[in-house]
């Protein structure tokens, strides 16, 4: 080999080790720009339970960081004004109202989104992400027909959730343990689970029938098993080492999704972290009790932004706090009295949780679907409040184009301007659920068709929205939805009802009846 051709292979090793160099770079580049993204959903918490929007008798000052340092949406909506419809709406970019099922689901329920349809998580992991959900799941299990002593399957990890630690339904329903990708958490195999939502267990103590067992009473509904002396909704036997410590829940699933990061935090994720806060029972850990003057309902608010604040501590001290992007919000509107007494009506004071907003959970009055939204994003977001209408189930497309996905789904609009601040043009309109009835936002107005039935929950002292006429309101002017001005300006109702058919159909007067559970 002569000096020429020597020094000619030199060169082109040379032109192969930086383009190595820079096609590594770059990949390198490509990796950490693609941000982590985190929703943290609390259960039940009210447009005015936050101090950054006007909450009084407790503080959360970490929760209003977010807001502080990030976007505070004044018109930021979820899909329904109960639990698992709104859930439904967030993870599938989907209107619950277009499925029959998605309504308040029993513990023994069957999975409600289909395993064949596309999911928040699903098109994550199709753009390189690793998915999980942590807490509070609610969306239903297997076929309705479990056996709980095995692999429950279908669930969330076959809706895209490569990870999923969760409890089935909610904190007052059986079963009343923790479920690890599948599998009851901590399961002794000689005490067998067995559950049933119709009939209790030959021998097995009630709320109802013992009294003397309990250290909660309860108001409504919640007089079946007995579990740590607080009565449920269903009855459960067996599982005893299984079952979960009410006090401790929040520390366990915090300690679960900070896990999850720092495993998982070479990779970018999305974690969807279901808060239980501040859905009955409530049950702060001894940390938090008094901490608020609005009794254990105030407390395990504060609980929650406490484990907010450790969360965000997590991110920093994990170095990905600059690439993560927070999506905050709740799954309906607030409630007091839900079915135990704890003094949440008697502590209330000065206090309104649903910050001046009309209803509450289960109402098509604003109270019930408007909740707290913000979005977070250290260096990326500037610090803003916006009035723009957006929704929960906008997260989806939002979060597509943030990734570069090309999936789209019916009902989802790409808000990720909106959400990142570079501009706010929120939605033209939305269409709202509660209890199966729905009602039309366009604008600054809202309509609620006429409804039959009882204008007011008297078992939770909540307007639900239910009248013999249409109701129209305008929300810049009349927050508060005591000015009726259907009749007075019968062309925008005619606008409004011509808007909402479009998409509703007129199948909407074929609801049924409003049900506690």
């Amino acid at each position: 080999m002569n000096l020429f051709t020597k020094r000619k292979l030199f060169y082109v090793m040379i032109a192969l080790v930086l383009f190595s160099s820079c096609n590594s770079s770059q990949k390198k580049e490509e990796k950490l720009s693609k941000p982590n993204v985190v929703v943290i959903y609390l259960d039940d918490l009210g447009y005015g339970d936050l101090g950054i929007y006007g909450a009084k008798g407790l503080e959360t000052p970490n929760i209003d960081n977010l807001a502080k340092n990030g976007i505070k949406f004044t018109n930021g909506y979820a899909t329904s004004a109960t639990c698992t419809p709104s859930r439904y709406g967030l993870l599938t970019g989907i209107y619950p109202w277009r499925n029959k099922d998605a309504k308040i689901l029993p513990g023994t329920a069957p999975l409600l989104i289909g395993t064949e349809q596309m999911t928040i998580p699903k098109m994550m992991k199709k753009q390189g992400y690793q998915t999980a959900v942590v807490g509070k799941w609610h969306l239903g299990l297997g076929s309705g027909i479990n056996d709980w002593n095995k692999h429950i399957t279908p669930g969330p990890n076959e809706v895209g959730f490569d990870y999923a630690y969760i409890m089935a339904a909610t904190q007052d329903r059986v079963p009343t343990v923790f479920i690890d990708n599948g599998y009851v958490d901590g399961l002794d195999p000689n005490d067998p689970i067995e559950i049933n939502y119709d009939k209790n267990f030959e021998g097995q103590p009630t709320g109802k029938d013992n009294p003397e067992l309990l250290r909660m009473k309860w108001h409504h509904g919640h007089n079946s098993s007995i579990v740590n002396g607080i009565p449920r909704i269903g009855y459960m036997k067996g599982g005893e080492s299984a079952k979960w410590v009410d006090e401790d829940m929040a520390d366990h699933f915090l300690a679960k999704a900070q896990k999850y990061v720092k495993d998982h935090k070479k990779e970018p994720f999305f974690l969807y972290y279901a808060m239980q806060q501040p859905h009955v029972p409530r049950t702060p850990n001894q940390r938090f009790v008094g901490k608020s003057s609005l009794g254990p309902r105030g407390d395990v608010i504060v609980e929650a932004d406490w484990c907010v604040g450790e969360f965000m501590k997590t991110l920093k001290e994990e170095g990905i706090l600059d690439n993560t992007l927070i999506i905050f919000s709740s799954d309906n509107g607030p409630v007091l009295n839900d079915g135990y007494y704890d003094d949440a009506v008697e502590k209330l004071g000065d206090h309104q949780p649903t910050g001046g907003l009309r209803g509450g959970k289960y109402s098509l009055f604003e109270a019930g679907t408007r909740v707290p939204f913000i979005t977070y994003w250290k260096g990326k977001i500037s610090p803003a409040v916006s009035d723009a209408l957006v929704c929960q189930v906008d997260v989806f497309a939002s979060l597509a184009n943030l990734v570069g996905s090309d999936i789209a789904v019916s009902d989802s609009e790409n808000m990720l301007g909106l959400l990142l601040g570079s501009d706010n043009k929120g939605r033209e309109d939305l269409i709202i659920e509660a209890t199966s009835r729905t009602a039309y936002r366009k604008g600054d107005w809202l309509m609620i068709p006429p409804y039959k039935g009882d204008k007011l929950l008297k078992e939770v002292n909540i307007e639900i929205g239910n009248s013999d006429d249409f109701q129209l309101y305008n929300l810049k002017e009349d927050m508060g939805q005591q000015n009726n001005l259907a009749k007075t300006n019968p062309q925008k109702l005619k606008e409004m009802l011509s808007g909402f058919e479009a998409i509703r159909g007129t199948d909407y007067k074929e609801i049924e009846a409003v049900e506690l559970k």
